[in-house]
């Protein structure tokens, strides 16, 4: 069968070294290119937008796709949207791999908002030291408050920063220690993350709990369509049942 995997995931990369080693499945893997140096895959890779809607239903029909799993970005929401209006139209399975989302544990102080410009309200007027941890495509947005010191961590390097802004250019997975030795060297007030979920970067989280410090969690935007997997081996097990 033909795969069309979605992906720029720790999930998605995991994934696809399954797939690699079966001989049942022809795969690619799509990766967005808004990564410069993207993680080796050992399958075949594309990498850029398909052209909208339109430009993936022409090619899962050009390419006889048979099934696709979303892996992308649990904030991906515009390409997780156009795999589900493409594979409906095209008429191909669809099933999405994502991470469960975190959830506030005891001791956290967390201050939840819908999008990023409630995330750059929520820092307040007084400055302080914050820690951004949203992507250096949503950094641009809080030049609209420069009265605060950020430090941004990123895969690659920004543009367009807020006028005190730090950057740390650096890949997961984060261990807690290093998270905790970070936020105390750089005397961090508040964090603002977005809730991607997994275990990779979950020890910020942690160690703002344990220093006391307040988050600014963006919620992540409803799934769509499609069957949800939060495992590997479920989505494996869908991609046999998916079979032709």
């Amino acid at each position: 069968m033909r795969l069309l995997l979605l992906g720029g995931t720790t999930e998605a990369q995991d994934l696809a070294r399954r797939l690699a080693l079966r001989d049942d499945v022809e795969a690619t893997l799509s990766l967005a290119g808004r990564t410069s140096n993207p993680a080796r895959s050992p399958i075949p890779t594309r990498s850029g937008g398909f052209g909208g809607i339109e430009g993936l239903t022409l090619y899962l029909r050009e390419n006889r796709i048979d099934a696709v799993i979303d892996a992308t970005h649990p904030f991906a929401a515009q390409m997780s949207a156009n795999a589900a209006a493409a594979t409906a139209a095209a008429g191909v399975r669809l099933a999405v791999l994502t991470r469960p989302a975190w959830t506030p544990q005891a001791g956290d102080d967390w201050r939840e908002v819908e999008d990023i410009n409630q995330a750059v309200q929520a820092l307040g007027e007084t400055p302080r030291r914050v820690f951004l941890t949203v992507g250096r495509l949503q950094a641009p947005a809080f030049r609209a408050a420069p009265q605060h010191h950020y430090v941004l961590r990123s895969i690659d390097a920004p543009e367009a920063l807020p006028p005190q802004t730090e950057v740390v250019l650096a890949r997961p997975p984060f261990a807690l220690a290093d998270e905790l030795e970070l936020m105390t060297n750089r005397r961090i007030e508040m964090l603002v993350s977005k809730n991607s979920g997994g275990a990779a970067t979950a020890p910020k989280l942690e160690a703002a709990r344990r220093l006391g410090l307040p988050v600014v969690m963006l919620r992540r935007p409803p799934l769509v369509a499609g069957t949800v997997f939060y495992e590997v081996e479920a989505a494996l097990a869908w991609l046999h049942g998916a079979a032709p």
